[in-house]
């Protein structure tokens, strides 16, 4: 099973009130998941580690309970985030370093094949009104939404 899953953390004040955004496509385009949950007082790429590693915990679930091979594309407007992980910028930051490591705990148990793509803040519109969604209604438990579609 092939899904692209497009993350976003969104912070307003920087460190300020934070937001995650995930919005999950299978490979026909037929089910969509989104996630949102409020993330506190963090700073946007805080917030960006915030949305991925509830967006693979999510996954890391999934994974586990449904059988088969999967591909994982992410997604990702945070260039940070996205170099970090793939090796192309090390980490620096106290504040990343374990967000960062907790990530790649879970990538590393993860029952897929995965890979992280940079992509324009415009292409991540859904990810990131997800993300402004959790902090303008303040939902600090994980809200998921799962929808089919029979096109």
């Amino acid at each position: 099973m092939n899904l692209t899953v497009y993350t976003d953390g969104a912070s307003r004040g920087n460190p300020g009130k934070s937001g995650a955004g995930i919005f999950i496509l299978d490979e026909d385009n037929k089910k969509t998941i989104s996630l949102k949950q409020y993330l506190g007082i963090l700073t946007n790429n805080e917030a960006e580690y915030g949305a991925l590693i509830i967006a693979l915990e999510y996954l890391a679930e999934l994974t586990t309970n449904t059988p088969g091979k999967f591909n994982i594309n992410f997604l990702s407007d945070s260039q940070l985030l996205v170099n970090q992980l793939n090796g192309v910028y090390s980490v620096k930051s106290p504040n990343i370093i374990p967000l960062y490591d907790k990530a790649k705990k879970i990538i590393a148990n993860l029952n897929a094949v995965y890979s992280f793509k940079h992509i324009s803040r415009t292409l991540n519109f859904k990810a990131d009104r997800l993300a402004n969604s959790a902090i303008d209604y303040n939902i600090e438990k994980l809200d998921i939404d799962e929808q089919t579609s029979s096109c």
